[in-house]
């Protein structure tokens, strides 16, 4: 088949053969390479393990709701969302957003998967509540899950298994082994030992104050010795990689750095089926949060060598990446087919919502988010539903429905974080107002206010990720065809209090009367 083009239909013509054959969604060519990051989005606190040849990970979401995120991927790049340690952590006032408290920032905190004997397990624990949480099951994907729950909460720690006896390691700086009951219902009495009095050391010379000392732990034994990852972060250094090996659980151990580039550090190792070696990771990367980093891994002298020439490489030899969408990140429409949950498992809550107070049933196709209390400021509302920001580049639309807002009620589109931004609809006076506005150092400040005559709008942020640059850009249109912006660029922050990359919100809360609600007809994410 020839086919004839001329003029602006060639050059047309050509960009979309390009578009076709680079973008990994449409077509891949054959010598296409993963790169890192793998995942260009928050998600922090990796914990790995490989059944088969399938690879499961658990990672960190802290006060939202559902927690403990759970992932599988066949080829270590390209991850899907295949369920949630915990639906409700607790039911406590933190938890809840109730009587002006909250948890952002703790919740769960690093997670520890292991299969052990046709049993999965993930761990976490929680400065909330004091307490550390194993979760189990024999099918990962489908549950049901057995908790147990005990105190205290054992920091960064990971589970082992090694014959009859179940070990936690963890602790900050000074290293602790405990052993846990056959149930694991708690610890074991009279089993803790300190592993490692001072783990820090490699980085860090005893005497020298500051930094962060050694913590995030995974352990691991390969080819008969045991192997503890940690992380540390020496004063005016930067994130780095420490190993400490032994030949007896108990030890002696003898540690080393294993990695010091671009802050790439916390995590622990992965075999592939034919006997190659990862190490999974993550960076600070600016607003966006924490993003995973694999580096190639290989044995010298039983003990394992990070990187290439000790670097990070940009380039991996795996599959190259189809990108976020749709299994760790995706639009929805909110039209549910019989049979189809309530929500996919891209979202998540801000905290633990109230049930009665959302629906995706009571007008089809709309998510109704409907008022339920007073609450004077963004942070303290309930039922902001959320999905993770991306980069490089990001954006998020929605389409609301205002008609039943009562007078005081705030609703839209929302960047989290404690620096947060809005762009919604407050109800004054009988009166709606298209808002922009943003927060920084708990103060809110209005942006710019337009007056809305209609009952729909439509409403679009922008975000820029690129060389952590984290501008974010807000626009909405009458129509859903032609865009304004509005207000100020908004400059992201990432800030240890929430401990948590930017996320998109849905949100609606009342500052006067209850019982109205907003109806959102779709939400869209794109790169």
């Amino acid at each position: 088949m020839k086919i004839h083009v001329t003029g602006i239909y060639r050059s047309s013509y050509w960009v979309l053969l390009l578009f076709l054959f680079t973008n990994p969604i449409y077509g891949q060519q054959k010598d296409q390479k993963a790169k890192n990051p793998i995942i260009f989005a928050d998600v922090p606190d990796l914990s790995m393990i490989r059944v088969g040849d399938t690879y499961y990970m658990s990672s960190t979401t802290m006060h939202m709701n559902p927690g403990l995120p759970l992932m599988k991927s066949k080829d270590l790049v390209n991850w899907e969302m295949i369920g949630y340690g915990h639906h409700t952590l607790a039911a406590i006032d933190e938890l809840n957003l109730d009587h002006n408290q909250s948890t952002y920032g703790r919740g769960s905190w690093a997670s520890s998967l292991r299969f052990h004997q046709g049993t999965y397990y993930v761990s976490t624990f929680a400065q909330t509540t004091g307490k550390t949480y194993i979760y189990s099951t024999q099918d990962i994907e489908h549950g049901p899950w057995d908790r147990k729950e005990f105190e205290p909460a054992l920091h960064d720690h990971s589970l082992f298994f090694e014959g009859n006896k179940i070990y936690m390691i963890w602790g900050g700086g000074q290293i602790n082994m405990v052993e846990l009951l056959p149930d694991l219902s708690g610890i074991k009495p009279e089993t803790q030992r300190v592993l490692i009095e001072n783990a820090t050391l490699p980085t860090t010379p005893a005497g020298v104050q500051g930094g962060l000392p050694a913590e995030g732990s995974q352990f691991f034994k390969i080819n008969g010795k045991y192997y503890l990852f940690n992380i540390s972060w020496p004063p005016g250094g930067m994130r780095s990689v420490i190993v400490h090996r032994a030949d007896k659980i108990d030890g002696p151990y003898e540690g080393r750095v294993v990695l010091q580039d671009q802050g790439v550090a916390q995590g622990g190792l992965i075999d592939k089926p034919n006997g190659e070696w990862y190490a999974y990771l993550f960076q600070d990367y600016g607003a966006v949060g924490r993003i995973p980093y694999l580096v190639p891994v290989t044995w010298k002298a039983g003990w394992p060598v990070l990187g290439v020439d000790g670097k990070v490489p940009e380039v991996l030899d795996l599959p190259v990446s189809t990108g976020l969408i749709p299994h760790l990140v995706n639009s929805d429409d909110f039209d549910r087919k019989a049979g189809e949950p309530d929500l996919p498992m891209v979202w998540q809550w801000n905290h633990n919502p109230v049930g009665a107070l959302w629906s995706v049933n009571e007008n089809k196709g709309n998510l109704r988010l409907k008022t339920g209390r007073v609450d004077q400021h963004f942070l303290q509302a309930r039922n902001t539903l959320t999905q993770r920001t991306f980069g490089p580049t990001c954006e998020g639309e929605t389409a609301i429905d205002i008609s039943a807002m009562k007078d005081g009620d705030f609703a839209g589109l929302s960047l989290l974080q404690q620096n947060y931004a809005l762009l919604g609809v407050r109800m004054e006076g009988g009166q709606h107002f298209l808002v922009n506005s943003n927060a920084k150092g708990g103060i809110e400040q209005e942006r710019a206010r337009i007056p809305l005559q209609q009952q729909k709008v439509y409403l679009k942020v922008k975000c820029d990720f690129t060389n952590k640059r984290d501008i974010a850009t807000f626009f909405y249109s009458l129509n859903g065809e032609k865009w304004e912006p509005i207000g100020t660029e908004f400059k992201m922050t990432y800030t240890i209090p929430h401990f948590m990359g930017y996320r998109f919100g849905l949100f609606n809360y009342a500052t006067k009367n209850v019982g109205g609600y907003v109806d959102f007809d779709y939400f869209h994410i794109r790169p």
